[in-house]
């Protein structure tokens, strides 16, 4: 029992603030194009608290995480926050600038990761010997990085999708859009039968790559 506290201690900071902060950056990246929806639903912040989903930023995770170390299951540690209300409609160029508030989130989320990895770096470089400290920095490289790569697949309603939409000519955008009411059941298929892990490996390749950058 020890053993699972000390890893929900070690990787709930880096995982509430990946979530939420993710969330934060559609709603700043929307405010930059026109849409002030966010903004003015107060969720344009830096307070996790504002974004934090009791089920998907705290329990989903904590479950995973429980269940890993319990029963030695590997497998995508996810979640998720209160989705940032963001008006496509309000923002100047809606098909286009789309692509921006839709990238913002799994942007942010390396950027932490680098940050992350910076702090590990430091740690090293400094001798300092706090394993609890040591973990968590490798746990905030790790969850940033899944969240962006699940969040980059390109399934609708996840940023992947809204990027590939921005980017389709509207005829084919249209038709693609109509996936999306089964984008979630599509998702949980490809969790369940372990596809997904296929899928976000060539991302995650890519962003273990730009983290030994700064390692």
């Amino acid at each position: 029992m020890e053993s699972v506290i000390q890893t929900i201690a070690i990787y709930a900071i880096p995982l509430i603030f990946a979530i939420t902060l993710h969330e934060a950056a559609h709603g700043y990246v929307a405010r930059m194009f026109g849409d002030n929806t966010a903004y003015a639903a107060g969720r344009v912040t830096l307070n996790p608290i504002k974004h934090i989903d009791p089920i998907g930023t705290l329990l989903v995770p904590a479950v995973i995480l429980l269940t890993s170390k319990l029963f030695g299951f590997g497998g995508l540690l996810f979640g998720w926050a209160k989705p940032v209300p963001v008006d496509f409609g309000r923002l100047r160029r809606p098909k286009r600038d789309m692509l921006w508030v839709a990238a913002a989130g799994p942007g942010i989320n390396l950027v932490m990761a680098i940050i992350w990895a910076v702090s590990l770096k430091l740690m090293i470089a400094t001798s300092m010997t706090e394993e609890f400290f040591m973990a968590m920095a490798v746990a905030g490289i790790q969850v940033n990085l899944m969240l962006m790569a699940l969040n980059l697949l390109p399934i609708p309603p996840l940023d992947g999708g809204r990027i590939v939409f921005s980017l389709l000519p509207d005829k084919l955008a249209f038709q693609y859009s109509r996936i999306e009411p089964y984008g979630m059941v599509i998702l949980v298929v490809l969790l369940v039968t372990n596809l997904l892990t296929f899928l976000v490996s060539p991302i995650l390749a890519v962003g273990d790559a730009i983290i030994k950058l700064f390692l």
